[in-house]
This record gives structure tokens, C-alpha cells and sequence, in this order.
């Protein structure tokens, strides 16, 4: 019985003769493992796009007259060539616009149906399904390594290295912080690290950061912001700070939460007006509940090829619970599903948010997402039930309150010192219907005009003369304002805001 359960899902594969396995990774040492453990004495065929038709084990050239995979898939397709045996394709996602290749691999894909005893494995980082193979293929996703086998990851390394064995708080947090790396990657790392001082120390956390960065940004569908905000930097907004406040005590003892009944947290979405602080809130949360910030790009998503979009979520998603605890923002989620019922991407943005659906149902990972929307009437309704989201909530233009604590806020972070000559409540009164965004934008150029004219403190008058040269945003939108506010209030969401 193999205790991998990607073997076990790849054998359950084979013995159901299914023809084409497609293995999306970059780790062919692990495929190969994968794929011996599932051979049962069978012969193993390789091919490879830098030497050809090579032996398995060793990797050796074979049959130097034939070079191309266009000619080895030919030549085994004929007679009972395949029977019995297994073909690997390493990087096979170079030839699969070669209308030969397809045609080839199909007429494979279709003698396995008819009996023919074999099964194809193509094995390649990008995932790439001409249409023409869509109904014969099954991806497999090669996960990534659980804490568990991490931590024996460390430990061989120590034991081949002749290394003494590290404390078990400094293993606990090497293995949290290789979360989300492949075996190639942490085993690297801790080359590096041991080189550069003969041992394993908290030092090296930062290597395996810089790394993480690395694999996060070359995704191209996830990226790591830095966390320069906090929750004390957003005026106003007093419910959600301290709903936030209540999720991060669970997030940070989630181990004494769980054992005291308390569900890990899911998310929370996040509408309202633009510029009025949503997308400083997903920042804060990070540097509140003290973990990586991920922003996924839904733009990115979306593939050329069939599945392609759907296994980009799937690798966004997977790489986010790897890396967890975290939190994944998502940013304008109503661009991310519309289309969903009609359009041209209609099925895709419907496959998508099926996933994405049953995903934040399901989730049992420390992955906090924040969700952020301008506009829910573009939003699927079953989104909006409970059980995906903890809560949502809305933002609403900033209260006089909370524009005085915004001016005060941008003030303390430009000119400190100026700050006893403003009348922040006079400014608030002069800017209601102004957004945060619109605040933020007084104040820096009231201060650039101030410097520009040689005044020496910025004064209230200053600020004054900017405001009364704007148009705030409920002037520009103001339909649309009231629309949005109604539709929040209609749902009963949860108001940001204290009234």
C-alpha cells in the first residue's frame, strides 16, 4: 500500500488505463519517484527536450537517430510498440501546438481505450491543453510538502550534513517559514545557509524570505506587498478595526483557539466607495495578525489554453495555503467573475468562481482573505451568503469624525509640527462628502503649495483654498453613490463605520 497520496492518486489512474496523466511541476526528481513507484517492473520510456529518447535511471541519450518527439511518438505509436511499457514527456508543453504531436498523441490516447496496455505521462511546469486533448487528459497537481515533511526534511539534512540537531522551537519555525517551497528550493537553501557558516541559525529565516519573495513574484499570479501600513493609520473605520482586532487574537493562538471550539477564520469582504479605505485595510490586516500579505491578481488568471485559467487558480490558491498562515487579498473581486451567466468568457469566469466557491467553503487552511468590491450588484448572490465570508462589510463615504482623525493621521505622517496651528474640525466641516482618498489628496497639496510659496508652517487657510478647487467623489458620482449605499444597506451589511 503506497502512503504517498499522489501515488495513490496516480496509481488509481493507471489501473483504470487512463491514457494521458499530465504532471504539472517543475521537480522531476519527485515525478520520477512518483512514477517508479507506480511502474510494477514495467519499463519506463523517456523523452526529453534537451537529449532526446533517454534512459530512465540514468538519463543517458538512446537512439540517436531519432531526435525530435514528433518521430519517437510515430515510431511507438505503431504496431504494439507502447504495450506494456510507460511513456514519459518531460516539458512537453513546447510541442503541444504541433498538430502532429496532437493528431499522434490522440491516436495513442484512443488504442489505450481499445486495449492497448500503457499510459503517457506528460510532465511539464506550464500547463498547456490543446482542445483537441482536453477529453483525454487528467492533471495531476504535485503538491507541495506538508510541515511534516519539512521538519524531516530539515532533519535529513542535519543528519547527512553531520550537523547537531537544533532546538525544536528553531525546527518549528524553519518549517512555517519553508512553507510554500519545493524540496529543490528548501534543500538549497539550506546549502546556502550551511555554507555560509557551518550551521543552521534564526539568521537564515531571511534567506528562506528572500527565496519565498522570489517564488511568489516569479508565479505571476501571486504577489508579496510589503507591509508598511497598520490599523492605526486608517481614520475611522472603528467596527471593522475592531472586528479585525477580535479575528487576530484567533490568528495568532490558533493552536488554544482550535482546542477551545473557535473555527479558523475564512475572510472578509470588504465593499464600498472607492477611496475610501478598503484596500488600506487589506494591507493593516497582514501587519495586525502578523503574517505575509499575498495579493492574488485575477487579471493574470486568465489562460490562453483550455483548463488553463482553472489550474491558475488552483496554483494560486494552493501556493497561498502552502505559504499560510496569511492573508490573500483580493482586490476588485467583482472584475474577477463577471461575465459569469453570458459573455464570451462566460464558462470560464463560471468554472472560476465555482472553485473559488467551494474553496471558501471548504477551507481549513490559516488563509485570512480579504476581499475587496466597489460595486456588489455585479457579484453572484451565493457569494454573498454566510458561510464564505466571517462577515462583510461595508465602507461608506468617511463621517466628520473620521475625516478629522483622517486630516490628523496624514498631518502627523508630513508635518508633525504644524499641527497645533490646524483646525482639523474646521477642515472636516469644510470637506463632508469627501472620501479618504480625496483627504489624502488635499493635504499633499496643500503642503507642496505651501512649500513652493516659501511659507514657512502649513496653515489651516492652506488646506481651505485646496478644498474649495476640489471636487469631491460624491459630487462626481453621486448617482452612483447613492445607488451603491442603498444596495449595502438592502443587503444589511455590516457598516465599517461607527454611527
Amino acid at each position: 500500500m503506497l502512503k504517498n497520496p499522489v501515488s495513490q492518486t496516480i496509481l488509481h489512474y493507471v489501473d483504470a488505463q487512463f491514457p494521458l496523466l499530465y504532471l504539472n511541476t517543475f521537480e522531476e526528481t519527485k515525478v520520477d519517484s512518483l512514477i517508479k513507484s507506480v511502474a510494477y517492473g514495467r519499463e519506463i520510456l523517456e523523452w526529453n527536450a534537451s537529449k532526446g529518447f533517454v534512459h530512465f535511471e540514468t538519463k543517458s541519450p538512446l537512439l540517436d537517430s531519432i531526435k525530435t518527439v514528433e518521430e519517437i511518438l510515430y515510431a511507438l505509436s505503431q504496431d504494439d510498440e507502447l504495450n506494456g511499457k510507460i511513456l514519459v514527456l518531460k516539458d512537453i508543453h513546447h510541442f503541444l501546438d504541433n498538430p502532429h504531436v496532437i493528431s499522434t498523441l490522440k491516436e495513442i490516447a484512443l488504442k489505450i481505450y481499445n486495449g492497448l496496455e500503457t499510459v503517457l505521462f506528460l510532465v511539464s511546469p506550464v500547463l498547456k491543453i490543446p482542445t483537441e486533448l482536453e477529453k483525454y487528459i487528467t492533471i495531476i497537481e504535485i503538491g507541495y510538502l506538508e510541515e511534516q515533511d519539512v521538519k524531516q526534511l530539515v532533519r535529513r539534512f542535519l543528519r547527512d550534513n553531520q550537523l547537531p540537531d537544533i532546538a525544536n522551537e528553531l525546527l518549528d519555525e524553519l518549517t512555517i517559514a519553508f512553507k510554500g517551497l519545493t524540496e529543490y528550493e528548501i534543500v538549497n537553501i539550506l546549502s546556502l545557509a550551511y555554507s555560509k557558516d557551518g550551521d543552521l541559525t534564526k539568521k537564515d529565516l531571511e534567506l528562506i524570505y528572500d527565496q519565498k519573495f522570489q517564488v511568489i513574484k516569479k508565479s505571476g499570479i501571486l504577489e508579496m506587498i510589503p507591509q508598511n501600513e497598520t490599523i492605526h493609520e486608517i481614520g475611522g473605520l472603528e467596527n471593522l478595526k475592531s472586528w479585525l482586532s477580535n479575528k487576530a487574537k484567533v490568528f495568532k493562538n490558533m493552536n488554544k483557539a482550535l482546542e477551545y471550539g473557535v473555527d479558523i477564520p475564512k475572510g472578509v469582504l470588504i465593499a464600498g466607495l472607492p477611496g475610501c479605505g478598503k484596500s488600506l485595510n487589506a494591507k493593516a490586516t497582514a501587519q495586525l495578525f502578523g503574517v505575509p500579505l499575498l495579493r492574488l491578481d485575477m487579471g493574470r488568471l486568465l489562460g490562453k489554453y483550455v483548463g488553463e485559467s482553472e489550474s491558475n487558480m488552483r496554483k494560486a490558491i494552493k501556493l497561498a495555503e502552502a505559504i499560510s498562515p496569511c492573508v490573500l487579498w483580493i482586490d476588485e473581486l467583482e472584475k474577477a467573475f463577471a461575465g459569469i451567466g453570458n459573455g464570451a468568457n462566460a464558462e470560464v469566469a463560471t468554472r472560476l468562481f465555482g472553485y473559488f466557491l467551494t474553496w471558501m467553503q471548504e477551507k481549513n487552511s490559516p488563509t485570512f482573505v480579504v476581499a475587496t468590491a466597489n460595486d456588489i450588484s455585479n457579484l453572484p448572490t451565493e457569494l454573498l451568503r454566510k458561510g464564505r465570508f466571517d462577515e462583510i462589510f461595508y465602507v461608506d463615504l468617511p463621517t466628520a469624525v473620521d475625516r478629522k482623525r483622517i486630516f490628523e493621521i496624514h498631518f502627523t505622517k508630513r508635518r508633525r509640527g504644524d499641527m497645533a496651528a490646524i483646525d482639523f474640525a474646521e477642515l472636516s466641516r469644510k470637506t463632508e462628502g469627501f472620501s479618504g482618498a480625496d483627504i489624502e489628496g488635499v493635504v499633499k497639496e496643500g503642503i507642496e503649495r505651501a512649500f513652493v510659496s516659501g511659507k514657512q508652517q502649513v496653515t489651516t487657510q492652506d488646506m481651505v483654498s485646496i478644498i474649495e478647487d476640489t471636487a469631491s467623489l460624491s459630487v462626481l458620482f453621486k448617482d452612483k453613490i447613492k445607488v451603491l449605499s442603498d444596495a449595502y444597506k438592502k443587503n444589511h451589511f455590516k457598516s465599517a463605520s461607527k454611527s
